[in-house]
This record gives C-alpha cells, sequence and structure tokens, in this order.
C-alpha cells in the first residue's frame, strides 16, 4: 500500500462568509492583525468590509498593499520589516494569489529571517510561522489552501518556487462574492491558472485518490463554468462555482504539486511581468501534447471531463480530444495568444529553458523533460 500525505486548511466556504474574517482572526489568536492586499481589491471596497469584522471583535489592524500583480522579492522585504516594527501578531490576506503568496513570503522572512531565496524549493522553512488567515478575491491561485507561495527574485528574473507545509494557512474563508467586481479578462486568466492547476496535478507523478478527486472535479466545474463566468461577471452560480472550481484545484496541487507549464510559466512569469494565467493558457496545451506519451488514460480522463464524448475511443484518442477541449475553451474565453505576443523573443528561450529545470514542479511532471525538449515546447507556443 502506498503511503501518502494530505495538507488542507480549515475552510470556510460560501457567499457572505468574509464575515467570518474577524472571529476566524481571533480564533488563531490575533490581537494585531497585519492584512495584506491590493489597490484594485481596496478599492473594491473589500478591504474596508475586512477592517469592518475585523475591528468589531476587537482587533487592532495595520495595512500592506505596496505589491504589484506578480509580486516581487523587494516587496516581501518591505512588507516583512513593516510587520515587524509594526508589533502585530497574525497575518490576514484579501486578495488574489499576489497579496496572498506575500502574505506568506512576509511570515517566512518575519519569523526565519534570511533572504527570500534561502527557503526557494521544497521544506526550507525551520522556525513556525505567524498564525494566518487567507481570503481570496479571485479563482484561480488557489494559494488560500496550498502549500506554496511564489515570488519574483528580480535578480535573476524568475519565479522563486517556495514549498512547505508551513505555508498552508490556519483558516480560508471563500466568499465567492468577493469575485463580482473582477473584470472579464482576468475571471478568463485566473480561471485558466485553476484549470491548469487542476489537469497537472491530476496527471502528477505525486497524484493520489485524494488529489484526483479534487483535480477532476475542479476540471468539470471549470468546463461548464468559466465560459458564463466571463460572459457575465453577475452570474453568482457560475461565480460561485468557480471559487469552489478554484478551491478544490488549489487542494489538489498542494498536495499533488503541478508540472513543467508551471515550470515554464514561472519563469516566463519572472521575466516579462505577463498575467499568469495567460501564460499558462499559452503553454499548457503544448505541455500536454509533450506528456501525452506517459499517461494517455489520465488525459481521456480529462476529456471525459471537460465534457467530451469519449465513450467509443481509444486511449490515445481520447487524450487527444482532452487537448482539443482545451484549445476550444482557451479561444472561447479570449486567451487564443501566443508567447511571442506577450513580448518573448527567441533569443530568451534557452536561459528560461535552463532555469525551468531547476523549478520544483517540473519533478512532479509525468515525463522527463531535457532542457532541449523545454526549448521545443517554448517555440511552439511562441
Amino acid at each position: 500500500m502506498n503511503i501518502s500525505k494530505f495538507v488542507a486548511p480549515e475552510i470556510i466556504f460560501g457567499q457572505g462568509s468574509l464575515s467570518q474574517i474577524g472571529e476566524s482572526a481571533a480564533r488563531i489568536g490575533a490581537s494585531k492583525v497585519f492584512l495584506v492586499s491590493d489597490e484594485d481589491v481596496i478599492n473594491a471596497g473589500w478591504v474596508d468590509k475586512a477592517l469592518h469584522y475585523l475591528h468589531a471583535v476587537g482587533l487592532e489592524t495595520e495595512i500592506y498593499s505596496s505589491l504589484t500583480s506578480n509580486p516581487k522579492d523587494f516587496e516581501v522585504s518591505e512588507g516583512a520589516r513593516h510587520y515587524l516594527a509594526s508589533g502585530c501578531d497574525a497575518i490576514v490576506a484579501v486578495g488574489g494569489g499576489s497579496p496572498t503568496d506575500v502574505a506568506k513570503a512576509v511570515a517566512i522572512l518575519a519569523s526565519n529571517g534570511g533572504e527570500l531565496r534561502d527557503y526557494e524549493g521544497i521544506n526550507r522553512i525551520s522556525r513556525p510561522l505567524p498564525p494566518m488567515v487567507i481570503a481570496p478575491s479571485t479563482a484561480g491561485a488557489g494559494s488560500e489552501v496550498s502549500q506554496f507561495a511564489i515570488i519574483v527574485d528580480t535578480e535573476r528574473k524568475l519565479k522563486m518556487s517556495i514549498i512547505s507545509k508551513s505555508l498552508v494557512p490556519d483558516i480560508a474563508i471563500v466568499d465567492p462574492e468577493l469575485l463580482r467586481t473582477k473584470d472579464a479578462k482576468l475571471a478568463a486568466a485566473t480561471g485558466m491558472d485553476a484549470l491548469t492547476h487542476g489537469i497537472e496535478s491530476y496527471v502528477s507523478l505525486a497524484a493520489t485518490p485524494l488529489t484526483d478527486i479534487h483535480a477532476c472535479k475542479a476540471i468539470q466545474l471549470i468546463a461548464a463554468n468559466l465560459r458564463r463566468a466571463v460572459a457575465d461577471r453577475g452570474d453568482m452560480e457560475a461565480n460561485t462555482n468557480m471559487a469552489m472550481a478554484s478551491l478544490t484545484a488549489g487542494i489538489a496541487f498542494s498536495n499533488a504539486i503541478l508540472g513543467a507549464t508551471h515550470a515554464m510559466t514561472h519563469q516566463v512569469d519572472g521575466l516579462l511581468d505577463q498575467h499568469h494565467g495567460e501564460a499558462n493558457a499559452s503553454i499548457l496545451p503544448h505541455v500536454m501534447e509533450f506528456n501525452l506519451p506517459a499517461c494517455p488514460e489520465r488525459f481521456k480522463h480529462i476529456a471525459w471531463s471537460l465534457g467530451k464524448d469519449v465513450r467509443n475511443t481509444g486511449a490515445e484518442e481520447g487524450a487527444w480530444l482532452a487537448i482539443e477541449g482545451i484549445r476550444e475553451l482557451i479561444a472561447d474565453i479570449g486567451l487564443a495568444k501566443g508567447l511571442g505576443a506577450m513580448g518573448l523573443r527567441e533569443e530568451f528561450i534557452p536561459l528560461l529553458s535552463r532555469n525551468a529545470l531547476n523549478d520544483a514542479c517540473l519533478v512532479t511532471n509525468p515525463r522527463n523533460a531535457t532542457v532541449e525538449d523545454i526549448e521545443k515546447i517554448f517555440r511552439k507556443a511562441m
């Protein structure tokens, strides 16, 4: 019998659940909360709502919002200094993957010291982190339930993957109401990120029956709801289903890890400051083609999860239907463009490919990839 681990935080899900953020922070022992967010979420009014609930239970607060869409190492260092100077004893994030990853990374530096790159890779955090509550405002990153933090190393121009059970928040509050203020493009990009999480975790070498349940459910929910969510931002049924999809995909990839798509997009994001979900859309179908020979039955099941009729198909034919379904969805949500249109130039490909080989996400890719393989995939994605 194989032995596997499965980690997840306490999860509070449902419309209006942001109201639980004050009680949740108090329950994990907070007296003064370091609230991490960004300007868009602040302008949408969600931080004011969170502050109301935090203050209602008698908690003091300090806000940190000096971060960008692909958060940088120096933004984390500044945040850690701010946290230590403010006398806070817990961290709350309200926002998408960027505030959430910054919150986790601030927690690392505030409690463990050193430089952020000291913790790049797997299980390099030795001291306990401050307690954390995360409330996502997008349906994509899944960081509210994951053991990942992804931060740009500005010197090397790549995204560092920091993976540790310590980074799983104490409480995740998933309120689909927060998705109402995203625009259609962001809904498409974040949804594509969640879909990539579901697919890569399902074919991961570290997949287990527990992660499979969550990965497949995420794929099914996204196939049925992402088009609707992009077309009508007020469709709360679609938003709620996308929030659940992002959550379940996050649980899946946190435990099964990811694959070559993320190993490659981390390099693109670090170089071009491109939205992560858009880079995923460009690269994912080509990685699926590369990985198909390693696990055709799994890809055939992905095709079924996408709504394709695979009853009378063989494994390989059904697997190709999965790739076809992904390309159709990408086109329908307006993300069908290559990396060249995002600003990637041929001259960058060798360096990006070498860096991708060192990304922790590549370890669980179902097919071994050489630097030459990765270069070929990058060129196909141009």
